[in-house]
Formats: C-alpha cells, sequence, structure tokens
C-alpha cells in the first residue's frame, strides 16, 4: 500500500493527511498528537474516524495542519482522515457519512463591513 493523501478545511484551518500502513502513531506537525492536542475531547477527533470504520492501530497517520485555532484545526484533519480512508476502502463510506464526518463545514468568520464596529453589530441609534 503507497501513502495516500487528503484535505480538510474548517474555518481557516487547512489539513493535509498522510495515512500509509503501520501501527498507529499519529505526527501532527512532528508532533505527537497528544502533545499537539493535550485537551482528551480534541484528541477524539482524531480518532473517531478509526473507531467508526473500526481500523483502530492499522494506519499511521503524518499530518501537517496550518491556520485557525485547535479546535478548527482538530476537525479539519478529521474530515482529512475520514477522505482519506474513503480513499482507501470504499466500503467506509457510508458508516462515516452516517455520523457527519465528510461534511465540509462551511461556516467562516463573516467579514467586518465599513461604518460599523463589527460585522453586524451597529452604533447605538440616536434619533437627534
Amino acid at each position: 500500500m503507497e501513502m495516500i493523501n487528503a484535505i480538510g478545511r474548517r474555518k481557516a484551518s487547512v489539513a493535509r493527511v498522510y495515512l500509509l500502513k503501520g501501527e498507529g502513531t499519529i505526527t501532527v506537525n512532528g508532533k505527537d498528537f497528544k502533545d499537539y492536542f493535550p485537551q482528551k475531547h480534541i484528541q477524539a477527533n482524531l480518532t473517531d474516524p478509526f473507531t467508526t470504520v473500526e481500523a483502530n492501530n492499522l494506519y499511521d497517520l503524518k499530518i501537517t495542519v496550518a491556520g485557525g485555532g485547535y479546535k478548527g484545526q482538530s476537525e479539519a484533519i478529521r474530515l482529512g482522515i475520514s477522505r482519506a480512508l474513503i480513499k482507501l476502502n470504499e466500503d467506509f463510506r457510508s458508516p462515516l457519512k452516517a455520523k457527519k464526518y465528510l461534511t465540509r463545514d462551511a461556516r467562516v468568520v463573516e467579514r467586518k463591513k465599513y461604518g460599523k464596529p463589527k460585522a453586524r453589530k451597529s452604533f447605538q441609534f440616536s434619533k437627534r
């Protein structure tokens, strides 16, 4: 099996996921994923696609991620892992789709408009 790569995006984060046969090590930007993401609920985002398709400790992951915060980065990685698993085996599509791991969450920060302090907030209206 050669290296399979996929891209995941969320908010301002872009994750490139490289999946290859191995014993289950996950490295994010050169660090172990438990060091890169110290929170347990964020670490679960990375391992959930494998538990969904029951492929724990079968593949090594080398991930590079940039932009955004830690939650957006972890969700971008989750999408990338799910896409890579589908490239590996098309049968994984239905369980991953049922958990909505294949849906690109397109919500991003709305831009600030001129004449306003934020994107939608206005200054207090004064009639006189």
